[in-house]
């Protein structure tokens, strides 16, 4: 039983360098943030205020010892310190509070944005941009790259300004104060804690590969539960458990190798950056002994030491981050900067676009764009006058859904052309030539709302005298007043809750509300049972009645009243006719096909 065994997570992405290129397009997302821009300002302001007024408490803290000691130079008694602590400290509390609340509103607001500009983006693209993605990576788009870009601006942006901030009134304060101690500091301390960001490294590559394995573990559990069935009818429960426990053992492996590194990195902190600290304090108390330097002054220069120690670790976090941050901008501008076939920003054509359907294709050659080195059609020619219903027939990959799919302009054709109207197609705005056609699909995939929704979709303004209509003439009214809820009834993921021919009129009552020139039949009952064919082919005869309808079908009984029958084979026309032209034709393709079939019954 061969199965996918990999990560559900994304894979990961490149690792970005910083470059002038990818900085500038980077930069470009800030236009989702130029709304915002003076919060943004106001909040940059705030951000060097604070810590500014953060870099005091150290200061304060020595003078307080200092002043108890009474070896301060400032004429202040412990009492009066106290209340400009605590003056400090609502400062700080006022300031960070407000900038917090400013840097969110602009994150969130323009993150907001983004949001909606990339699925306004992806709902406009063609479809050949959905088969060249995967489904996956575009949700993680949406979701994973735009979560990064929020964590930059709300907190990773403003704790890297904050990091330099404090980097650089803290060495500056220490060289006025205490220089020589703070040579002996910069001499030692940063190769220490440079040492433990690239020791952290280790560890968090560690702990993704233990995170990895875990997932994989996850998947096999999923999958397992999902396709129990099919694990119990194969007897396979034992082959189950040996590759859960070979993924748990691996796991472990890794776990293990883990907490080791952990393990040194603890050793590592307690005596080489501990050490380096204790050994600052040793000489900076060797200078108090000697009259260099007061108690006040030591205790302040440890606490900024700590501090810098920190923003020095702090900006090697927040670099990567910021780094992250480049490269999921990279992804999502990606997306925006692609073309669209829906213009999202054009007004609706106050006048709707009423064709009659006449269709002609012209030596059209065609090949998908994923797969141009096959070619489906090569110069096929047929046409249809409006009102017409014919069918397309033929064996599977044989290019009748294809040619569905060119009339819908969902692909680009190679050449030739196809007329509608006596009209190039290409020549009629894309959403004005959709919205003349309908299409009735083999899987209808209702959304997971309201019956009245799902109908709604064919025509969202419709009112509910059009939507009863509708479902009476798709013969859907009689089972859907037989739930408690009516129109309101719930469809359930996908409308899991209605069987495939209740499914099937649902999709044809919204083809009815869309009042289409062209109808688009695919298999529409192939899956069905007697009964539910029964009803819904009725209402797909109430649906083509007037329209120029193309119908793809298997089921050759479904076809027999068609004007005319295309037959199709390697993407060429071989046969064309009514049912009983095309029956009488000795050893034709679909006289054999209608005999295999019809004697069957």
């Amino acid at each position: 039983m061969a199965r996918r065994n990999g990560n559900t997570q994304q894979e990961d992405a490149p690792k970005t360098k910083l470059t002038r290129e990818n900085l500038r397009q980077a930069i470009r997302i800030f236009e989702f943030i130029r709304p915002y821009r003076w919060m943004m300002v106001l909040g940059l302001i705030l951000l060097f205020l604070s810590s500014l007024v953060f870099m005091a408490f150290p200061y304060l803290a020595g003078q307080m010892i200092d002043i108890a000691q009474g070896e301060s130079s400032v004429d202040l008694t412990l009492g009066s310190m106290g209340w400009i602590l605590l003056a400090v400290l609502i400062i700080q509390g006022v300031v960070s509070y407000t900038r917090v609340l400013l840097f969110a509103n602009v994150s969130e607001r323009g993150i907001a944005d983004l949001r909606k500009a990339l699925y306004t983006k992806l709902i406009s693209l063609p479809i050949v941009f959905f088969e060249k993605s995967r489904v996956g990576e575009l949700i993680s788009r949406l979701t994973a790259d735009v979560e990064k870009l929020y964590s930059a601006f709300s907190i990773t942006l403003a704790e890297f300004i904050r990091q330099i901030i404090i980097l650089i009134v803290g060495i500056a304060f220490l060289a006025i104060t205490t220089w020589k101690l703070s040579l002996i500091m910069l001499g030692t301390f940063p190769v220490i804690v440079i040492g433990a960001i690239i020791f952290g490294r280790y560890i968090r590559k560690l702990s993704k590969k233990r995170q990895n394995e875990l997932a994989n573990t996850n998947i096999i559990l999923s999958e397992t539960m999902q396709s129990i069935n099919a694990v119990k009818s194969f007897t396979n429960e034992r082959f189950e458990q040996n590759r859960y426990g070979s993924s748990i053992d691996k796991m472990i492996k890794i776990a293990l190798k883990f907490a080791g590194g952990r393990a040194l990195f603890a050793v590592f902190i307690v005596t080489v950056l501990f050490g380096a600290l204790f050994f600052i304090i040793w000489q900076g108390a060797l200078m108090v002994q000697s009259g260099e330097m007061t108690a006040g002054s030591l205790v302040s220069f440890v606490s900024y030491t700590a501090i810098l120690g920190a923003a020095i670790a702090g900006l090697g976090n927040f670099y990567t981050e910021l780094l992250g941050a480049i490269g999921a901008t990279e992804r999502v501008r990606e997306i925006l900067d692609t073309d669209s076939e829906v213009n999202m920003n054009a007004q609706p054509s106050a006048n709707r676009l009423n064709l009659k359907g006449n269709i002609e294709y012209r030596a059209v050659e065609f090949a998908y764009p994923t797969r141009e080195d096959i070619t489906i059609f090569n110069g096929i020619n047929f046409s249809i006058r409006a009102g017409q219903k014919v069918a397309l027939v033929g064996p599977s990959g044989a290019g009748k859904s294809t040619i569905v799919q060119l009339l819908l302009r969902f692909y680009p054709i190679r050449s030739g052309e196809i007329l509608i109207d006596g009209r190039n197609a290409e020549d009629y705005n894309i959403s004005d030539l959709r919205a003349n056609m309908a299409i009735v699909p083999q899987e209808v995939l209702l959304f997971g709302g309201t019956i009245r929704e799902n109908i709604l979709y064919g025509k969202p303004d419709a009112t509910e005298a059009e939507i009863l209509d509708a479902a009476r003439q798709s013969n859907s009214l009689e089972f859907i007043e037989s739930f408690p809820e009516g129109l309101e009834t719930l469809v359930g993921e996908r409308g899991v809750k209605l069987s495939g021919g209740q499914r099937q009129r649902i999709a044809i009552a919204r083809a009815i509300l869309r009042n289409p020139s062209i109808l688009l039949l695919d298999e529409a009952t192939s899956s069905l049972d007697a009964e539910s064919e029964k009803l819904v082919q009725d209402a797909l005869n109430k649906l083509m009645e007037g329209r120029t309808s193309i119908i793809i079908a298997h089921r050759l009984a479904t076809i027999r009243d068609v004007d005319c029958i295309y037959v199709i084979d390697n993407g060429k026309i071989i046969e064309q006719g009514t049912h009983q032209e095309l029956s009488d034709i000795q050893d034709g393709a679909y006289s054999s096909l209608a005999k295999l079939q019809f004697e069957s019954i």
